[in-house]
C-alpha cells in the first residue's frame, strides 16, 4: 500500500471552512498518514488549533522559492493578498496555493496525495485507502468539456501545453479539476521537470510568469500526454466528492437532495466558496441527512457507523 496523506493549503478568511474540514476528516476518514495544512508563515498561529496526531500545519515559506515573498496582510486587491519578487509580476494567494499543492506533493514524505480544499466536508465513512489507493493513483476527469472561448479553463488548458512543451489543445478538451484529486509523487516530480525542461526556468518562475494556470490541468495533460504515466494512472469519471460550482447560494433543502442522491462511492460534499452557501447551510443539511439514516438504522435494528 502506497503511503496517502491528505493536503490542504488555506488562508485566514477560510478559517471556518477549515474548521469544519478538520472536523468532518477527524470523523470520517481513515487510511492516511497525515492531513497537512499549509498557511501563510503570519497565519500558522491562527490555525494551530486544528494541529494534532495526524495533522500538521506548516508555514507556506517551507514550499516556496526564497525570492518569492509576501507583501503585508494589509495590502489586499480584490481580497486577496499578494507575493512579489524581482523576477516576476506579483503572484496572489491563490497562485500560491497553488504552488503550496505542487511542491507539497512533491517534498512531504508520502507517495500519494488527496488535494482537499477548505471547503471540503465529509458526511460518510471515508476508507481513503480505498477511494485513493491501490496500484495506480486515480485520474479525475470530465471528457470534453473545455471549450475554447472558456474565459478561464480555455486559457488555463492553452498554457498548460504551453507549459509542458505539448502541441497546441484540441477543443473541447478534457477537464481534470475537481474538489477531491489524488496526484502521484514521482509523477509531479516528472511533471516539474518537465516544465523546468520546457521553459528553462525553475518550475515556480515558469508557473509566476505563465499566470493563467491550473494546477489540475497542468497534472492531468501531464499525465495524459505520457504513456509511462499514463499506464501508472487510472482514468475514471467519478469524483468521490459531490461537487456544485455554481455561482448562486444553496439551500439547505438543494443540499439535502444533493447528498441523498450521491452514489455510494461519493464521501464527501463541497460547494465552491465563491457560491456564498453557507457553512452552517451545509452543516444543517448534513445532518439532518445523517439523523434521518440514523433513524432508519435503529428503525431497523442497527447502530449507525459512527
Amino acid at each position: 500500500m502506497s503511503s496517502i496523506a491528505l493536503l490542504t493549503p488555506t488562508y485566514w478568511r477560510d478559517l471556518e471552512l477549515c474548521a469544519a474540514l478538520c472536523d468532518s476528516v477527524d470523523r470520517f476518514v481513515t487510511s492516511f498518514s497525515t492531513h497537512y495544512l499549509i498557511v501563510a508563515d503570519d497565519e500558522v498561529g491562527l490555525f494551530s488549533r486544528f494541529a494534532g496526531p495526524r495533522r500538521r500545519v506548516l508555514s507556506i515559506s517551507d514550499f516556496l522559492p526564497r525570492w518569492l515573498r509576501p507583501l503585508p496582510q494589509f495590502v489586499h486587491l480584490r481580497g486577496r493578498r499578494w507575493w512579489w519578487s524581482v523576477r516576476t509580476r506579483p503572484v496572489s494567494g491563490w497562485h500560491t496555493q497553488q504552488f503550496a499543492k505542487i511542491a507539497g506533493a512533491r517534498n512531504l514524505p508520502e507517495q500519494r496525495y488527496c488535494l482537499l480544499d477548505s471547503d471540503v466536508v465529509f458526511f460518510r465513512d471515508c476508507d481513503l485507502e480505498r477511494v485513493t489507493g491501490g496500484e495506480r493513483t486515480p485520474l479525475f476527469h470530465t471528457p470534453r468539456t473545455i471549450r475554447s472561448d472558456n474565459p478561464m479553463h480555455g486559457r488555463w488548458t492553452t498554457q498548460s501545453h504551453a507549459l509542458l512543451g505539448l502541441s497546441a489543445p484540441t477543443f473541447p478538451a478534457d477537464d481534470y479539476i475537481g474538489h477531491m484529486i489524488s496526484w502521484d509523487q514521482e509523477a509531479v516530480r516528472a511533471m516539474t521537470d518537465r516544465i523546468e525542461a520546457t521553459s528553462g526556468r525553475e518550475w515556480t518562475e515558469a508557473l509566476c510568469r505563465a499566470r493563467d494556470i491550473s494546477e489540475y490541468l497542468l497534472y492531468g495533460n501531464f499525465v495524459v500526454s505520457d504513456p509511462h504515466w499514463l499506464r501508472r494512472h487510472r482514468l475514471t469519471t467519478t469524483e468521490p466528492c459531490v461537487s456544485y460550482w455554481d455561482n448562486h447560494a444553496l439551500g439547505a433543502g438543494d443540499i439535502e437532495g444533493m447528498l441523498r442522491d450521491a452514489s455510494e462511492g461519493q464521501v464527501a460534499f463541497s460547494a465552491a466558496s465563491f457560491s456564498g452557501t453557507s457553512q452552517q447551510t451545509i452543516q444543517l443539511a448534513i445532518s439532518r441527512v445523517q439523523g434521518s439514516r440514523s433513524g432508519t438504522l435503529q428503525s431497523l435494528g442497527m447502530a449507525p457507523s459512527r
